[in-house]
């Protein structure tokens, strides 16, 4: 049997910097040269760490795959957001369907490299900047990332098409006879890892850039902040304020029509009387508002149920990569003035 005195002899360096190498100990500060003639010399000579042997021991006796599930949010964030809370409710349902066990639940803020070690896949939410995707590969080799696509020629993704989705609320409000429209939105993110901290930079928000394009708005009629509930009714109280709203809305989440419709009603205004709105999500709270919002139904659970699907089937061997764009319906209530239907 090898021992680590063995490498440490051949090595010609003591067993404790050995030890700590095969254990890959990051805190350790050796030269990257001295690292790779040990971990040669350990391969040459069949030697296998204890973590490696547990985890070549845990695999067969076990027949379910390690999965987890890394959020780009923090905890609360991802409570108070019913779009992210509902991509991963479908993803438990659907590895509650399949009988697998979510192994860990991570956050991006508190990533831990060695947890993507034990796992044989993950299920990535939100938007990663490349090098935090980097990152993560490098670490493990099957990812499916979840209203993202980092690279479709290398990783399996699931998501919609922002554009079109944005188009087709923008054009509802321009063939109901709108022709002022107003913006409210929030910034869209990006997540990455820096020094092991979770860093959030803004990013282009395709709802933002296609409405801009289509309804060459009022400058002060575009308002953005942040994607929540207190800064929608935040903004639409601003806009109210500056006098002169437009006659209809494209508001970027359900959310913040939900704050922007308590701005209107404590101001004495009525939806679609004085103003319209279609909002974006199609969150289940958004047919209950006080007044029932015209929306763009994303179907996050399904994206959450097919990202198992998509994982289970790499573990079984697939190697092409698939990027998967379910659609949205638009969803007609009364808050854009029309009579209530669905649109495909």
């Amino acid at each position: 049997m090898v021992r680590i005195k063995d490498i440490a002899l051949k090595a010609k360096v003591s067993s404790a910097t050995v030890s700590r190498i095969l254990n890959e100990d990051e805190s350790l500060s050796v030269a990257g040269e001295t690292r790779q003639r040990v971990i040669h010399i350990a391969e040459e000579l069949g030697y296998q760490t204890v973590a490696k042997r547990r985890k070549s021991r845990r695999q067969k006796q076990r027949t379910q795959p390690l999965i987890g599930v890394l959020s780009c949010l923090s905890p609360d964030q991802e409570r108070q957001d019913p779009y992210f809370s509902s991509i991963r409710k479908g993803i438990e349902k659907e590895c509650f369907e399949q009988e697998i066990f979510i192994t860990n639940s991570i956050h991006l803020g508190s990533f831990q490299e060695h947890i993507l070690r034990e796992l044989d896949g993950v299920i990535v939410i939100g938007r990663v900047h490349d090098e935090a995707v980097t990152h993560i590969s490098g670490r493990l080799e099957h990812a499916v990332f979840i209203n993202h696509s980092p690279d479709p020629q290398a990783y399996d993704s699931i998501g919609i098409d922002f554009e079109a989705a944005s188009r087709q609320a923008i054009d509802h409000l321009f063939n109901l006879g709108y022709k002022r429209l107003g913006y409210i939105g929030g910034q869209e993110k990006e997540h990455t890892l820096k020094d092991g901290q979770s860093i959030r930079r803004t990013i282009e928000d395709k709802r933002l850039t296609v409405f801009l394009k289509s309804a060459a708005p009022q400058p002060e009629h575009v308002l953005v902040g942040e994607y929540s509930m207190r800064e929608g009714y935040r903004l639409m109280k601003k806009a109210i304020a500056q006098g002169h709203l437009p006659d209809a809305f494209f508001i970027a989440s359900d959310s913040m029509a939900i704050g922007a419709l308590k701005a209107l009603q404590e101001a004495g205004l009525q939806v679609p009387r004085d103003t319209a709105i279609v909002s974006f999500n199609g969150i289940e709270e958004s047919e209950f508002a006080s007044t029932p919002l015209t929306t763009v139904k994303v179907y996050t659970e399904e994206m959450g149920r097919t990202g198992v699907k998509l994982l289970l089937d790499r573990l079984n061997g697939r190697t092409l990569p698939h990027r998967v764009t379910l659609p949205t319906t638009l969803i007609v209530r009364q808050s854009c003035g029309c009579p209530a239907k669905e649109v495909t």
